[in-house]
């Protein structure tokens, strides 16, 4: 293998030398540096001969120190409990290269004790254009590349120091990503493209340095907490969860006196091999490799070697260092799709080898759960058991509180006291407005056959929303808008149509629960992916005289005059592909409308206020073209686990809530927990 070190310099050619030390140098997988500190011990470094970054960085990836726009406002908070903070990686390895094959190439290593270990060849190339290639000359020699550094837009530095805030600054990383995936799927949809959006997306990430916990570590990972969810391996990847896009264990090669063996800091179970997860609080898994020898010879099978990642996890048994394990389910709504769960932390406590079913013999771990972790996994074993038997969920006052109006029944659910229910209200699935909607204005319909395709230059639906549709073929909004424009009752399609996705109705299990501080709040049985519609506020359009008369009696008044930062910054990333920034007038422009659920509405009257939401709201047109008074439409901002509480941000700070609110209303004390509480709410 050749090194190919970073010049800081774009005009200047390093020759590629051997790598020659007195001790092995190894590489870290997918351009990772690695540190492992022993207990109480000197650090140890296992030095990437790919090079690291510029000393006039810092060390650090230059993104987490870039100077902040004086003219915007510092992200919102992001939901969630507090994490320990661990010190940043010091160094980088800057690549505008990510490596996508499922079955990478291996070198063979010899340890200090004898034993053989492979690691990764040099990375294959994943091209974001023509302009990041290498050519080979006749004498089958590699030319000497020059990577450069992208060049980050201004926008980019709004994403937080992960030394700052460890949470905000990996969730902000992962909607960067999302915002970016939705983007580059939308155009491919437009352009009858079938490219892997969350590849290229993830590239874009890496070679731009939008990435977090860049140093592998054994433990816990700063601003990843046990119960988040992830659709994709990148995204535990951009985040420092699992740095093996395709593989199931990753290791570090930490220097430890004179061992040098590898040692395993995570695993994913996801459904590949034969493992034991019946267990929420142990795991039998089976180690990587071995199987059919031969792809036109099905009968020929290997034995699993102990190499790798087998012995990273072999070694772990015996040194007793924590592994992050990730489990994993089923995603209902694809037919391949896998979601996966961060479980928190096991230690190995039991090896043998056994025979699979193929023949071969396999590896087997045992790992048993840390005590006194919250849960993950089980919130799954437990949602699932209730949405086949219902009538398992303990604690339930109602079956249903929607009378059978929505799609699925919805709960109600008291373990924290004897309150028997809220106050009385009529169940609605439709906003009742001042005027009838018949003497509104109407929307021009579209004259497409069946449904809408993205693409379509004559859909008059999608040249409203700026010329695509707004939402994904799986029916996740792409981005926010100051408004969206569904198709409607003139419109030819079909009601099948992509474009009448919040007309579908809820279609999730809700369950209405009583909070221990703040009355009722609500929370789903299904995990909830970003960009999801999850429900429209209904209730009763009122002017501000009524708003008055409630006084402050009334906690279930809607406003459409505020949106908080986290919601402006959900679009993040447009610079990345080379599209303009999105103005704020783009995302958000205030409205007049007022509803009040305190005698009509539906489940969204129970969602409290957060100061670090995971919803938002957005405006939607489709029975009438009344700007001042559309659907408020609630969507999820990230990836919400199930039974995570769904919140949205009510309003602004206490100066801005007085001024802002009609009548005498006063602003109430926040009792959101977040991190970054402002301490009231209008």
């Amino acid at each position: 293998m050749e090194a190919q070190p970073v010049s800081s310099q774009e005009d200047v050619v390093l020759d590629a030398k051997p790598l020659r030390s007195l001790a092995p140098m190894f590489p870290a997988p997918y351009g990772f540096n690695t540190t492992f500190t022993s207990f109480g011990s000197a650090p140890a470094v296992c030095v990437s001969p790919f090079g690291g970054s510029s000393s006039s960085g810092g060390g650090f990836p230059p993104f987490f120190f870039s100077p902040e726009p004086a003219n915007r406002q510092k992200g919102a908070a992001s939901a969630g409990r507090a994490s320990n903070r661990t010190p940043a990686a010091n160094g980088s390895y800057h690549s505008d290269q990510i490596n996508l094959e499922d079955d990478p190439d291996y070198t063979i290593h010899t340890t200090t004790s004898g034993r053989k270990i492979k690691r990764p060849k040099t990375l294959k190339k994943y091209k974001i254009d023509d302009s990041d290639s290498e050519s080979a000359e006749g004498s089958g020699k590699r030319k000497s590349q020059i990577r450069r550094k992208s060049k980050k837009a201004p926008e980019l530095a709004l994403i937080p120091s992960s030394l700052l805030d460890a949470r905000n600054s990996a969730e902000e990383i992962l909607m960067t990503f999302d915002a970016l995936r939705r983007k580059i799927l939308q155009l491919d949809e437009a352009n009858d493209s079938s490219k892997r959006s969350y590849l290229r997306a993830g590239a874009i990430m890496m070679s731009n340095d939008l990435r977090a916990n860049i140093v592998k570590r054994i433990g816990p990972v700063p601003g990843v907490e046990i119960g988040d969810i992830f659709y994709f391996r990148i995204e535990m990847c951009l985040v420092g969860l699992h740095a093996q896009i395709m593989g199931g264990i990753d290791y570090m090669l930490p220097r430890l006196s004179d061992m040098d063996e590898p040692l395993a800091i995570s695993i994913v179970s996801a459904g590949g091999y034969e493992n034991d997860e019946g267990d929420t609080n142990i795991l039998i898994y089976t180690g990587q490799g071995g199987g059919c020898s031969s792809k036109y010879d099905k009968n020929q099978v290997v034995d699993q070697k102990l190499e790798r990642g087998n012995l990273a996890l072999e070694r772990s048994l015996h040194r007793g260092n924590l592994v992050r394990v990730i489990r994993s389910a089923k995603d209902m709504n694809l037919i391949n799709g896998r979601i996966y769960i961060y479980d928190g932390l096991y230690k190995i406590q039991e090896t043998w080898v056994e025979k699979a079913k193929a023949g071969n013999n396999v590896f087997k771990y045992k790992l048993f759960r840390e005590p006194e972790q919250p849960e993950g996994i089980a919130v799954w074993k437990n949602t699932e058991k209730w949405k086949a038997n219902p009538s398992s969920r303990g604690g339930v006052i109602l079956p249903d509180i929607s009378s059978g109006i929505e799609n699925f029944p919805v709960f109600l659910v008291n373990e924290v006291d004897n309150e028997k229910g809220p106050s009385h209200f009529t169940y609605a699935t439709k906003v009742k407005y001042l005027n009838p909607i018949n003497s509104m204005r109407p929307l021009p319909g579209c004259r497409c056959i069946s449904v809408c395709l993205p693409g379509d230059a004559s859909c008059s639906c999608a040249q409203q929303n700026g010329g695509n549709l707004p939402y994904c073929a799986n029916g996740f909004v792409v981005s926010r808008k100051h408004v969206l424009y569904e198709c409607n009752s003139l419109c030819s399609c079909s009601v099948n149509c992509r474009n009448r996705v919040t007309q579908k109705g809820v279609n999730l299990h809700f369950e209405v629960f009583r909070t221990r501080d703040r009355g009722w709040g609500l929370r789903s049985w299904d995990p909830i992916r970003a960009g999801t519609f999850i429900c429209e506020y209904v209730g009763e359009v009122v002017d501000k005289i009524k708003v008055n008369d409630y006084g402050e009696d009334d906690h279930y008044i809607f406003q459409g005059n505020y949106i908080d930062e986290k919601t402006l910054k959900w679009n993040h990333g447009p610079e990345l592909l080379g599209e303009p920034s999105i103005n704020e007038s783009d995302v958000f422009k205030p409205l007049p409308i007022i509803i009040s659920s305190r005698n009509v509405g539906n489940v969204a009257r129970f969602m409290n206020h957060s100061c670090s939401p995971n919803v938002f709201w957005q405006p939607v047109l489709h029975d009438h073209n009344e700007g001042d008074y559309p659907h408020i439409m609630f969507f999820a901002m990230k990836h919400i686990p199930p039974l995570m509480e769904l919140t949205f941000d009510y309003g602004l700070n206490i100066e801005n809530a007085v001024w802002n609110v009609a009548g005498t209303r006063q602003p109430k004390k926040c009792l959101c927990g977040s991190p970054k509480c402002r301490g009231f709410f209008r």
